[in-house]
C-alpha cells in the first residue's frame, strides 16, 4: 500500500475516532437573557472555527452582535488586557510578560481554556514524490542556525533523498509570520528553537502558506493540518529517522504525533465574580457536543468530555 493511500485510510480513521469523541460530550441547551457584543481578538488559526462558533452562537441567540479579528495570537493579550475584546483565541500558551502585564492590570491572571487540539502539517506539492521527513531534514530545511541534528543545509530536494527530475529543484520554503502562535511552535519544536533562513517566504494567514504550496511545485510549508487543499500533500513526520507518524486522531491524543498542540481561548474570569451571561453562554457552547463538531467541521480535533468538564470549571461552571 503507497503512502497516500496509507493516509487516505488514516484520515477516514480520524474523522470516525473524532465523530465518537463528540458523542461524549454534552449538548448545548438555549437559555434566556442571552444578548449583547461579543467580541474575539486574537489567532489567525483559530479564526475558522471562532467564526463557525460565533455564527452558529448568533442563531441561537439573534440579539448578539459579534466581531472576529483574526491578527495573529500576539495580539490576543493586548486585547483581554485592554477590555476590547472578551475572548482572546491563541494558538500558543500566554507568555510570562504577556500575564503579568494582565496581572497589573486586573489584580489576577486570565484564564486559559483548551478549546481543541491542533496538529501542524509539512505540506509539499501533491506531485512530490517525498514520503515523509524527520525534524533533522525539516531543520535542514527551514533553519539557518541547524540546532536540530541537521549537519548542512538542504537547498535542492536531492539533499533530502530526491532524484531524477527533482535532484536540480531548489526549496522553495513557505512559512507563518511572527506574530503566529504556528510560527512560534514550529521554530520551538521543528527547529529546536533555531532561527528561521531569511528566504522562508512569510505568510499572514494558515490558508496563504497551504495555497502558496500549491501553486508552485518546488514548494514545501507548514500550517494547521486543516487547511489541507487538494493541490499539496500532507507528509507524515518522524522525530528521528524514517518512522513517520500520520496525524490521525489516535497519534495526536496519544502525543505520538510529534507536532501537535492544544490550542485556547483565553477569557477574563475575575475569581469573585460571575461571567457575564453572553461570556458564559458562549463557553458552554465552545465546550458542548454542537461546539465541539464545529472544532471538527472546521479539521481540528475536538477535547475529550473529561477536558471539557475540567476546563468548564476554571470558570465556575458545573
Amino acid at each position: 500500500m503507497n503512502k497516500l493511500s496509507q493516509f487516505g485510510i488514516a484520515a477516514s480513521l480520524l474523522l470516525c475516532q473524532t465523530a465518537y469523541a463528540v458523542d461524549e460530550l454534552q449538548d448545548y441547551t438555549k437559555t434566556s437573557g442571552v444578548a449583547g457584543s461579543l467580541l474575539s481578538v486574537g489567532s489567525d488559526t483559530l479564526a475558522g472555527m471562532t467564526t463557525l462558533w460565533v455564527e452558529e452562537f448568533q442563531t441561537l441567540y439573534p440579539n448578539v452582535d459579534s466581531q472576529v479579528q483574526a491578527s495573529g495570537s500576539a495580539t490576543a493579550p493586548p486585547a483581554l488586557t485592554e477590555g476590547t475584546a472578551q475572548f482572546g483565541p491563541m494558538s500558543r500558551p500566554m507568555r510570562m510578560r504577556e500575564v503579568e502585564a494582565f496581572e497589573r492590570a486586573f489584580g489576577y491572571k486570565p484564564t486559559e481554556l483548551r478549546v481543541a487540539i491542533d496538529a501542524i502539517g509539512v505540506f509539499v506539492h501533491r506531485d512530490n514524490p517525498i514520503e515523509g521527513l524527520n525534524f533533522s531534514q525539516l531543520d535542514s530545511i527551514f533553519s539557518e542556525t541547524l540546532r536540530c541534528g541537521a549537519t548542512k543545509s538542504s537547498k535542492t530536494w536531492q539533499d533530502l533523498g530526491l532524484s531524477y527530475d527533482w535532484a536540480k529543484r531548489g526549496i522553495q520554503m513557505f512559512g507563518r509570520n511572527s506574530v503566529s502562535g504556528t510560527y512560534g511552535y514550529f521554530k520551538q519544536n521543528a527547529l529546536c528553537s533555531g532561527d528561521f533562513k531569511r528566504n522562508v517566504n512569510e505568510q499572514p494567514g494558515s490558508a496563504s502558506v497551504v495555497q502558496s504550496v500549491a501553486s508552485s511545485i518546488n514548494t514545501i510549508g507548514y500550517s494547521g493540518v486543516g487547511y489541507q487543499v487538494s493541490g499539496v500533500k500532507l507528509l507524515p513526520i518522524a522525530k528521528s529517522g524514517s518512522d513517520y507518524v500520520m496525524p490521525t486522531h489516535e497519534n495526536i491524543l496519544s502525543g505520538q504525533y510529534p507536532l501537535s498542540r492544544y490550542l485556547f481561548v483565553y477569557v477574563n474570569k475575575n475569581p469573585v465574580r460571575e461571567l457575564t451571561p453572553i461570556q458564559r453562554e458562549f463557553i458552554r457552547f465552545i465546550f458542548s457536543k454542537q461546539g465541539q463538531s464545529l472544532v471538527a467541521k472546521d479539521g481540528y480535533v475536538p477535547i475529550s468530555a473529561e477536558i471539557a468538564s475540567q476546563e468548564l470549571k476554571k470558570v465556575g461552571i458545573e
